[in-house]
């Protein structure tokens, strides 16, 4: 009998020409490149039959695939106060940037040639087609590997005139004992339809404690996928913020391992959507040894036709005994036209744990806005401050006081821009 063979998109066949072509000049990592294409080249770009990308049909969304982006200098990208740390990777990769003291930082193409970086080390049992494609295509990004306490901000900025893709990769070692917080920054250009798949490993060793906050402000036209994937050791800590307010089409995916017992995650999200914007936050986390807490908190205001997604999925492992897992996702609808899908799950194999889930999602209360119009405040401003003290509780998983500062004043700006227009 003949072998059925998958009917391909024009997007799916480019991509595969890409690696054929491309792939005796990828730097590094070939057996590991060559597993992830095979996985792709079977199973495709995920389409709402599968079920962790139901609301996000990208098969469907993904008609054709950019070219590449060029090499560029760096002209101008996302800059924070009171960071003296900052590295700028322009179409995926590094063009300026200076570490400290504890701190090693390499082109990734350098440590993958030099056999450095473990690339895929922290997704654990998770497969993904979208990492696995980044696998099989990335050609640059950054290798840190942290010994001592630092801070370092990542400014990813496309510099692109026209429709390119970028693929860039980040694979963060950070030793037991040491502390990292990482702050990534995504801006590009308005009105182009560039496309950007990224993905961040963090290996975290025992003991140590990395928190990472996440800006998606790019182009009003971007399709921007990312994830997020670590493995947390023993008596470690993970602080996480994927804050989201640009790209049309937009994806952030977060695959927690639990590595070692007494681990702790804070994994927040906060999403502010507006005209016909499609975000999707998706998380699993995996709760593979005793002893391992989690808090997953996610916050969505969304207005005008857009749409969110929120899919959170908590496992707990048949030994992974004394678990405590508490996940939630609330959404604030601001027309009657904007929508929430929320589907978060449990999977438990133990008997000794405390775990929950909750979801809502609704219109601001009309009680509130009474009593702060009852007391002078005009409509508009009783909205955004409901909407500003909304927001700020998922922001409040940031110790970095200007960084906290910095992404509520991009709240202010996002609700001031709502009111004027």
């Amino acid at each position: 009998m003949a072998a059925v063979l998958p009917m391909r998109t024009a997007a799916e066949t480019a991509l595969i020409e890409r690696y054929h072509t491309e792939k005796a000049t990828l730097p590094g990592a070939a057996e590991a490149r060559a597993v992830a294409f095979a996985r792709f080249e079977k199973a495709g770009l995920p389409s709402k039959r599968v079920e962790s990308w139901h609301y996000t049909d990208l098969r469907n969304i993904l008609r054709e695939v950019a070219p590449a982006a060029g090499e560029t200098q760096a002209l101008s990208a996302l800059d924070f106060e009171n960071l003296p740390h900052r590295f700028v990777i322009a179409n995926g990769r590094l063009a300026e940037g200076s570490a400290p003291e504890g701190v090693e930082v390499l082109p990734l193409s350098e440590a993958l040639k030099a056999g450095r970086a473990a690339i895929g080390a922290a997704m654990g049992e998770a497969i993904d087609s979208v990492v696995d494609l980044n696998t099989a295509l990335c050609r640059d990004g950054l290798f840190l590997s942290v010994k001592g306490d630092a801070t370092l901000h990542l400014a990813f900025a496309e510099f692109v005139e026209d429709r390119r893709s970028v693929m860039p990769r980040i694979i963060a070692e950070v030793a037991p004992g040491a502390s990292l917080t990482l702050i990534e920054s995504h801006t590009g250009p308005e009105g182009i339809a560039y496309q950007k798949n990224s993905v961040v490993e963090l290996l975290i060793g025992d003991g140590a404690k990395v928190e990472h906050i996440r800006l998606n402000a790019g182009g009003d036209k971007a399709l921007m996928l990312s994830t997020l994937a670590a493995k947390i050791g023993a008596e470690a800590e993970l602080t996480s913020l994927n804050f989201t307010t640009g790209g049309e089409i937009s994806r952030h995916q977060s695959f927690i391992t639990y590595a070692g017992e007494n681990a702790k995650l804070r994994l927040n999200g906060a999403t502010m959507l507006k005209g016909r914007q499609h975000c999707d936050n998706t998380l699993v986390v995996d709760h593979a040894v005793p002893h391992g807490e989690s808090r997953e908190l996610f916050r969505s205001v969304i207005d005008g036709e857009a749409q969110g997604v929120f899919q959170g999925k908590i496992i707990v492992r048949p030994h992974a005994q004394k678990t405590d897992g508490q996940m939630a996702s609330n959404a604030l609808l601001l027309s009657d036209e904007a929508a929430m899908s929320n589907k978060p799950e449990l999977e438990i194999f133990a008997d000794d744990v405390v775990c929950a889930h909750g979801a809502t999602c609704g219109a601001l209360d009309d009680n509130q806005l009474f009593y702060l119009m009852a007391r002078g405040l005009p409509r508009v401003e009783a909205e955004a401050l409901l909407v500003e003290a909304f927001i700020d509780e998922a922001l409040d998983a940031i110790t970095h006081d200007g960084v906290r500062e910095a992404l509520a004043r991009r709240v202010s700006d996002w609700m001031r821009a709502r009111k004027e227009s």
